[in-house]
Formats: C-alpha cells, sequence, structure tokens
C-alpha cells in the first residue's frame, strides 16, 4: 500500500494499480493541513517504535519516562573508522603519486625543449660543429639541467649525427631527454 496524500495506491490482482480514497481522512471542509494531522502522527508513532525502546520493565504512558535510543556501539563506530581511515589513506597515496607524476612529466618536458635548443643552435652555428663531444648546463623555465652533446660522421660525409643528453645536475646519469638530429653541411662543396 502507497500513501500519497490522502490517496491510497493498492495492487490489484490484474498488475494494475487501482485509486482508493483513505476512509480515515476529515472531512474536506476543514483546511488541508487538519485533514493530514492523523497521516503525520501515525508517521512519527511508526518511527519512535523503530529506532527507540522503552527501559525493560516500564510500560508506556503520558506521563512514563521519555525513551532512550540505541545508537552505534563502540565496536561499530571503531570498524567505520578504520574503514574511513584505510580509505583516506589509500586516497592520499594516490595523490602523492599523481603528483611525482606530474613533477616528472614536467622534468621530462623541460629536458626536451632545451635538447631541441642544443640541435637549432647546432643547426645555425657556422661552421659546422666539429666531431667530438660538448657538455654545458642551460636553464628552462627556472630550472636547471646539464646536456652533453656528441657529433658523429655518418655515411653521407655532407652530413653529421648530433646527439643530446639532457639530465638535472644533482643526477647527471639519470637521462630526461635524448635527442638526435642529423645536420647538413651548410657550405657547399666545391
Amino acid at each position: 500500500m502507497i500513501h500519497l496524500g490522502d490517496v491510497r495506491l493498492a495492487h490489484a490482482s490484474e498488475g494494475a494499480f487501482s485509486v482508493q480514497t483513505r476512509a480515515t481522512e476529515l472531512p474536506r471542509s476543514g483546511p488541508r493541513s487538519a485533514r493530514f494531522v492523523p497521516l503525520l502522527h501515525e508517521k512519527r508513532a511508526a518511527a519512535r517504535s523503530f529506532s527507540c525502546k522503552l527501559p525493560s520493565g516500564q510500560k508506556g504512558g503520558a506521563r512514563s519516562a521519555p525513551p532512550f535510543c540505541h545508537g552505534f556501539t563502540l565496536v561499530e563506530i571503531l570498524v567505520a573508522l578504520a574503514i574511513v581511515a584505510i580509505a583516506l589513506t589509500a586516497g592520499m597515496r594516490a595523490l602523492a603519486q599523481a603528483t611525482d607524476t606530474a613533477s616528472a612529466l614536467k622534468a621530462r618536458t623541460l629536458a626536451l625543449w632545451v635538447a631541441q635548443n642544443r640541435l637549432a643552435a647546432a643547426q645555425i652555428a657556422t661552421p659546422w660543429p666539429a666531431l667530438g663531444t660538448y657538455d654545458g648546463d642551460a636553464t628552462q623555465a627556472g630550472a636547471r639541467f646539464v646536456w652533453q652533446a656528441s657529433v658523429a660522421t655518418t655515411p653521407n660525409p655532407a652530413f653529421r649525427r648530433f646527439e643530446i643528453v639532457v639530465a638535472e645536475p644533482q643526477a647527471p646519469d639519470y637521462v630526461l631527454a635524448r635527442l638526435v638530429g642529423f645536420l647538413g653541411n651548410p657550405e657547399p662543396r666545391p
């Protein structure tokens, strides 16, 4: 049975719902709020019967002691707190890992920009970079990096292989970016 205001829906045997008026409703002549007073008292009584109980040995009445309500036990609260603590710990760990990943991605992106700048500088340099290894440092977006460039020959004598490796100064062996480019000889061959 579903109560909707002063109308009650009852499930019929055919599977459909039929509408019946409530037999206990007050006459329609009074104010609208007065018609629903019995419903309100029924709902309050039902709520009290589910959540509160009288102390043992007492009978309910107008002058009896107020009922006491049962809440959660200490064990239930501790279990709930343990579950919340575990969930928050896992969430904080995931957040810290995401932050570390974002900072590592930023460092790799900046290192790649340093390598691209070194390659662009080598492409416009005249004369051609000599064969060998070069190193130096660079600053990109406020971060310091060390780079090492090696120039090698290729099977075609008009080109040279230019490889740049970029790392942080604190860990020069940990390569953040590696870029390989080929430089063409800017001077025409006779």
